[in-house]
């Protein structure tokens, strides 16, 4: 294979890399594959020489997220040779200044550093990294955001907008926790970090995080809360399209504390933002143990991780997207350590391993973990934690080779280690076999830890009243100075406060002082307002000064007015007037009033009311008729005017846009839009056009046709007999708004799952006859309405009975047939009257004795349908009684008298076992459990026998009521033997026996050697198994392998000796397998050597002429090939078989002989095989197989046929 090259030039622009060194005669460009991601590598030329090299990038700047003032550091190690040169640039900007850029090359690490001190908003851009030599360039390109968080004093005294760096848009957080130096908290006001923590927590730490916080109102919170996170995530929608598994902040064994979730955001290029506290947090989006945070992005999953934790990385973290908070979690880091510290356990195996610690501090829970994974208890451990939560234990159950390693505790940022080293069992006697479980306990801290425990808290409960007294001291402190307080100095009074004035509605009033001339000084006491004046229609414009004596003059735009035809100025004490009597246009304008140093405005504006167009507003007042579902629509045209306000009203409520209405509103016309419209939309509609001079209405009807309502009830039985039952009901409030045409009558009998169609009557009747009911049944009715638009819901009655309630007599006494502890077998017999009615059941009912209250045992509606019962709801030993009583259409009846008094408790018997197993066998080092189930009353004594002798102690019996259980946890060959279990009562005794063996997979039999003293004779003979001894049950199989038929098959089985004679044909090459088997299966084979055609074999004594045959079993010659015709076309299969005598060769497609089908041609010509298909098609594609068979034997091959369309 060969790559292809590609040559393209140097596509560096100008200004984004260094000066241009010495150029080559051919210099060209090739792309090259760097191991490093994000690296693009050009080579000059097309062969390097021996032991040079192009540059490229070991290690490449990380992109930094980092806040304002801080020291940014992009960092690169290079490789090649000559040794590169390195340089750096930005995309939009230079980075020649020497304080805010600093290039720096580190010998001993061979790192190639840029640090940005104090680094600024307008530093944010996308930098690059080059390496170059002699013979190419590398090239890696870095981001560097730079974020301002928190409240700028000097922005803020200069009020200057935030400007966009680069492109990006500033980020404004939505959250509502601030920085510390920002939060202002009214007194009673939650704090905010309350609601962000709920936003992200689960259910089940709703109640702590409320009592932590102090909420006691749960609903109001969650009211609340539901609310907060509908808004949150309609926010979070524009960013971001799944979020989910969000796990807490949380440290782990690594002493690093990280909290994780997946989320997938709609634009990839979305910008995430850490803030601790309202603060902004830098991180690394790589892997680097030198940054305190990382941010690691695997596929849809996020983990932030905090590493060399200290008591200041405690608070709320959140993690914001394009200043959308998307998940807040609380780190509270406790404070605690340890005062004992876990040791070293050294444990043998199968023992127990204890690691214990005691701490400075009560701690409900503790993490633990086992070579970097967290432990819980269960099976494998046990954590234990003291009363007083000083004392921490992990005990490491029946420690294994496995479970050795290192073992931590980790209490919040505070942490200790150990290791637990488990050593092997070297017991000689248990070689080879499983050990047994050790009771016995390893580690511990070897102290009187509960000791060291007692004394922490004793000194805990001294510093705490310490404390509490302190703080009493110095709320008594505080009482006594405030005591003695003086009052506050009374405040200056302004001299603005001595002035006077009015604001009686009018504009901006001036005042000035006059010139002293006159002792009393004039003020304006209700200026003038601003007027609307309907055209033609008259108008006044009034102003009312302090006095009646000065005089004024009025002005219009300027110009000095006075009194003429059709406009009178008049002054009636201190009240001073503007009045026309008639309205023009030009009456319109800015009116001023001047007097002694006073100057009122207002302006006068002359219009009309809004007007509707007569033929407009009859067309309008139309009802617009819609059926459900459609959209009703409104139109109301009118002349363009300014200020003018439309409204729309649906009976008396106004209407606004949204949802299912929609308010268009244009210069000339306005348009109502009602969606998807249903029954409540119906009803009175009103437009409203307003402006300064007045409001016109006009008004129309919606009316929404449907289905009619349900007919309105209760319904009332006019008459009910054995023969007919009538009915009456009302009309439907909502005829659905057109006219019921008729009502429809259904009928169901109560019991039954069928309606009937009874028929339908005329909207002018309101009753209907039933004529067709039977005595005693009751029936449910539904009522339709119907309209030209359908068959509304129906009116449903309740249960009506045809005639009046009759009642059977009362059954004989129940009798008692049977009774037990848990069970009381009753039978009666039905009552000699009926009553002429049909009985349907009977309810049974039950009294303790001494008791005067019957319990039913079943209710009305469900009838014992027999003459017997099992009554189960009983206590053992109560006495009890029983009546019954029959049960028809109408109800139950009289009950019986009571029965006799009986007991609920079993017959006296011996013990009789329940379908036992008389034979087990068990692997070794397998649990023994033998259960036993019996009957007997009263309850047996049960004893387990084992080869007729008691059983060891150490053998665990769970005996139980009804059944016996002997276990044994790990069981060994030395358990097998004859269990007998003996359960005696005073009615008498039973026992069984069970044969158990406790058995493994047997080991394989010693050597095999073969030997013939007889032709067509081999005696096979092979060494015991080493179980043959212990194991009784142990016997051999032995298989055979020869040359013609290829295939093991048994030729002995449960061969108890050591020896076989197996039968061999002159010509033939022989194998023999020899197995041990018991009642766990068989084991690995021995082999015997091979007995060929020429070795180990004894001539044959005949004289008679030796006979050559040519029979053998089929073989495939040449297999069948695999095809893949296309559809129309043709297929043609062969395959070559061999055998004598000449073998039967069958065809089959999909496992279905199709020799017979006539749509295949099938040949065999001298073993040539062959199928032919005239035209493929789709049902001829599957697995063809060839099965040749004669009487030695079977052979087949087989393939694929697919048909392509």
């Amino acid at each position: 294979m060969w790559k292809r090259k590609a040559k393209v030039t140097d596509q560096t622009a100008d200004g984004q890399g260094p000066a241009p060194e010495k150029k080559y005669k051919k210099k060209v460009g090739i792309k090259k594959k760097s191991k490093v991601p994000g690296v693009m590598i050009t080579q000059y030329v097309e062969e390097l020489p021996e032991g040079k090299s192009h540059p490229d990038f070991t290690r490449k700047p990380i992109a930094l997220t980092i806040q304002e003032g801080k020291l940014a550091i992009f960092k690169a190690i290079v490789t090649g040779d000559p040794e590169p040169t390195v340089t750096w640039a930005r995309n939009n900007g230079e980075v020649t200044d020497k304080e805010k850029y600093q290039s720096k090359f580190d010998p001993n690490s061979h790192e190639h550093t840029l640090e940005m001190p104090n680094v600024s908003s307008d530093q944010a851009d996308t930098y690059k990294c080059y390496a170059k030599n002699e013979f190419g360039k590398a090239i890696v390109t870095v981001m560097l955001n730079v974020i301002e968080v928190g409240f700028k004093k000097k922005k803020a005294q200069q009020q200057v907008e935030p400007e966009v760096v680069s492109g990006m848009k500033p980020v404004l957080r939505k959250s509502k926790v601030k920085p510390k130096d920002q939060q202002e908290r009214k007194d009673g006001e939650l704090d905010p970090k309350f609601w962000e923590i709920l936003l992200s927590a689960d259910k089940k730490d709703y109640e702590r995080i409320c009592q932590e916080y102090g909420v006691t109102n749960f609903r109001w919170m969650l009211k609340k809360l539901n609310e907060m996170k509908k808004e949150r995530e309609e926010e979070q929608a524009q960013f971001v399209k799944t979020i989910e598994n969000l796990k807490p902040i949380k440290v782990n064994a690594s002493g690093c504390a990280s909290f994780e979730l997946e989320m997938e955001l709609l634009e990839a290029s979305s910008r995430i933002f850490i803030y601790k506290d309202g603060e902004m947090v830098p991180f690394s989006l790589e892997v680097e143990d030198e940054v305190k945070h990382e941010l690691k992005q695997v596929g849809k999953k996020y983990t932030f991780t905090i590493r060399d934790l200290l008591p200041d990385d405690a608070g709320l973290y959140q993690m914001d997207v394009e200043g959308v908070t998307v998940f807040s979690t609380d780190f509270k880091i406790p404070s605690v350590d340890f005062l004992v510290k876990i040791q070293e356990v050294k444990a043998m195996e199968r023992e127990d391993a204890v690691f214990e610690c005691v701490l400075s501090n009560p701690f409900s829970k503790i993490n633990w973990f086992g070579k970097n994974a967290a432990l819980e208890a269960g099976e494998k451990f046990d954590i234990e934690v003291s009363e007083d939560k000083l004392v921490h234990r992990l005990v490491v159950k029946d420690c294994m080779m496995v479970d050795k390693g290192i073992y931590a505790a980790v209490a919040g940022i505070k942490s200790c280690n150990a290791f637990l080293v488990v050593e092997a069992d070297k017991d000689p006697a248990l070689h080879g076999k499983k050990k047994a479980r050790k009771t016995t306990k390893a580690g511990g801290s070897g102290l009187d830890l509960e000791k060291i425990a007692k004394e922490q808290q004793d000194k805990l409960q001294k510093d705490r009243a310490e404390r509490i007294e302190a703080v009493k001291a110095a709320k008594e402190a505080t009482v006594a100075d405030g005591s003695g307080s003086g009052s506050a100095a009374p405040e200056p009074k302004s001299d603005a406060d001595s002035g006077s004035g009015s604001g009686g509605g009018g504009d901006l009033t001036k005042k000035a002082a006059d010139d002293g001339a006159a002792d009393e000084k004039v003020s304006l006491t209700q200026g003038l307002s601003d007027a609307y004046a309907i055209r033609g229609k008259p108008v006044e414009m009034a102003l009312t000064l302090s006095s009646d004596k000065p005089e004024g003059t009025w002005y219009k735009d300027g110009e000095k007015l006075s009194s003429e035809a059709g406009k009178e100025l008049k002054k009636d004490g201190a009240i001073h007037k503007l009045m026309i009597q008639s309205a023009k246009d030009d009456h319109s304008g800015q009116y001023a009033f001047e007097t002694a140093g006073i100057k009122t405005e207002a302006s006068l504006t002359v219009g009309d009311v809004p007007e509707f167009d007569p033929d407009d507003l009859h067309k309008f007042s139309k009802p617009v008729i819609v059926k459900v579902g459609q959209n009703g629509s409104f139109k109301m045209p009118f002349e363009p005017q300014e200020n003018l306000e439309i409204k729309w009203f649906k009976d008396g409520v106004e209407l606004n846009d949204g949802g299912g209405v929609k308010i268009q509103r244009e210069l000339n016309h306005s348009r109502l839009l009602m969606k998807d419209c249903i029954r409540s939309d119906a009803g009175e509609i009103k437009i409203k056009l307003k402006n300064p001079f007045g409001e016109i209405e006009a008004t129309s009807r919606l009316i929404v046709l449907d289905k009619p309502g349900p007919p309105e009830g209760p319904v009332e039985v006019v008459e009910s007999t054995s023969t007919v039952i009538e009915l009456q009901w009302k009309p439907p409030k909502d005829d659905g708004g057109s006219a019921v045409t008729n009502y429809i009558i259904e009928r169901q009998q109560v019991g039954q799952p069928m309606w009937k169609k009874l028929g339908d009557v005329t909207a002018d009747r309101l009753t209907f006859r039933d004529r067709n009911v039977i005595h005693g049944k009751n029936y449910i009715y539904r009522i339709y309405a119907e309209n030209p638009e359908g068959i509304g819901e129906p009116l449903v009655t309740e249960s009506t009975m045809a005639g009046t309630l009759v009642f059977p007599g009362p059954p004989c006494a129940p009798k008692v047939e049977s009774a037990f502890k848990n069970c009381i077998n009753l039978k009666w017999e039905p009552p000699l009257q009926d009553n002429g009615t049909q009985i349907l059941g009977y309810q049974l009912e039950k009294r303790k004795k001494d008791t005067q209250q019957w319990i039913a045992l079943n209710p009305v509606n469900e009838p014992i349908e027999g003459l017997k019962y099992a009554v189960k709801d009983v206590s053992e030993g109560s006495e009890y009684e029983f009546r019954v009583a029959a049960i028809n259409v109408s109800g139950a009846g009289d009950p019986s008298p009571p029965s006799q008094v009986v007991a609920a408790r079993n017959p006296k018997m011996r013990p009789q076992f329940h379908s036992p197993e008389d034979f087990m066998v068990i692997r070794a080092g397998n649990s023994l459990r033998i259960k036993m189930t019996y009957e007997a009353e009263p309850q047996p004594d049960i004893t387990w026998l084992k080869d007729e002798e008691p059983i060891s102690p150490w053998i665990n019996i769970l005996n139980v009521e009804g059944s016996s259980t002997l276990v044994i946890p790990s069981s060994q060959r030395s358990d097998s033997g004859i269990y007998t279990i003996i359960a005696k009562n005073s009615s008498g005794s039973a026992n069984f026996d069970i044969e158990v063996r406790v058995t493994d997979e047997p080991k394989q039999p010693g050597p095999v050697a073969l030997e013939q003293l007889v032709h067509g004779k081999v005696i096979i003979t092979w060494e015991p198994s080493p179980d043959q001894e212990v194991d009784d049950r142990l016997h051999y199989m032995v298989a055979e392998h020869e040359s013609n038929t290829r295939i093991w098959r048994t030729i002995a089985d449960r061969l108890f000796c050591n020896t076989f004679t197996a039968n061999v044909h002159s010509g033939r090459e022989y194998h023999f397998r020899v197995y041990a088997k018991n009642d766990m299966g068989p084991s690995d084979p021995s082999n015997s050597p091979t007995w060929g055609v020429n070795s180990n074999k004894v001539a044959a004594t005949t004289n008679a002429p030796v006979s050559v045959s040519l029979e053998r079993p089929p073989s495939i010659m040449v297999p069948l090939k695999v095809h893949t015709p296309p559809k129309g076309y043709q297929c043609f299969m062969t395959c070559a078989v061999r055998g004598f005598p000449t073998p039967y060769v069958f065809w089959y497609l999909n496992d279905i002989c199709i020799n017979d089908n006539k749509n295949y041609y099938i040949t065999n010509a001298h073993g040539i095989c062959s199928m032919y298909i005239l035209r493929v098609s789709a049902t001829d594609g599957g697995v063809y197989k060839v099965v040749a068979i004669n009487n030695f034997g079977t052979a087949e091959c087989s393939t694929k046929v697919s048909v392509k369309d």
